[in-house]
């Protein structure tokens, strides 16, 4: 089963404080959770999918979408909300889990095949972001084959994980699932980056370079 944990939105993107206003952080976490849903969505032989939230704005796209929603009412975290939906997943009798955030509005279809295509019947994928440090996508295969503890440094920590666990343990280079924005430099990656995505064309509706410039001058 496919997790994409998406915490309140309302809240969300607190690190782009500097370039965005509240209003704008929230249209933005919006426009990527929607990127995101509807790539998975035009994935074609998709594992079933479930947005673990208690954004409601999250929960209506997922209705959209037509994926299953696993409630997150104690809102404890990405760590926390993995945790439980990974519970209800195996007792569901899931084979595997593929977590995926809300926030990489680059993700390729493509790329996700190649998760699929590299897992094994018991093991790990594991995806980092664009640093190197965080994780960006992780399989594992039995579904709670270990815990998953995410932050901005979680890539090597599970990395250990998976490679402890004794079975096959692949990383791949993804440059659309490891783009993520959390920093305003991100920004400016997601708006000249190629294609048209709505997140993309709603920061560059912003003209950022142009409101840089107010602000210094």
């Amino acid at each position: 089963m496919i997790l994409i944990p998406v915490k309140n939105l309302v809240n969300a993107k607190q690190r782009l404080s500097p370039v965005l206003s509240p209003e704008e952080r929230g249209e933005l976490a919006r426009a990527m959770c929607e990127d995101v849903l509807d790539t998975v969505s035009r994935w074609q032989g998709r594992p079933e999918v479930a947005v673990v939230t208690s954004d409601p704005f999250a929960a209506e796209l997922a209705a959209r979408f037509d994926f299953q929603v696993i409630a997150d009412e104690l809102n404890p975290g990405e760590t926390g909300a993995i945790e439980m939906a990974t519970a209800v997943c195996m007792e569901r009798g899931a084979g595997s889990t593929l977590v995926i955030p809300a926030d990489i509005p680059l993700i390729d279809g493509a790329e996700l095949q190649m998760i699929m295509d590299s897992a094994e019947s018991a093991g790990t994928v594991l995806v980092p972001d664009a640093a190197g440090h965080g994780t960006n996508a992780v399989l594992r295969a039995p579904a709670d084959l270990f815990p998953l503890r995410f932050g901005n440094d979680s890539f090597l920590p599970h990395l250990a994980a998976a490679r402890a666990t004794g079975l096959r343990c692949v990383v791949l280079e993804l440059p659309g699932i490891a783009r993520d924005v959390d920093r305003p430099e991100d920004l400016q990656a997601l708006a000249t980056g190629r294609g048209n995505r709505r997140s993309q064309e709603l920061v560059r509706s912003w003209k950022l370079d142009a409101r840089e410039q107010v602000v210094s001058g």
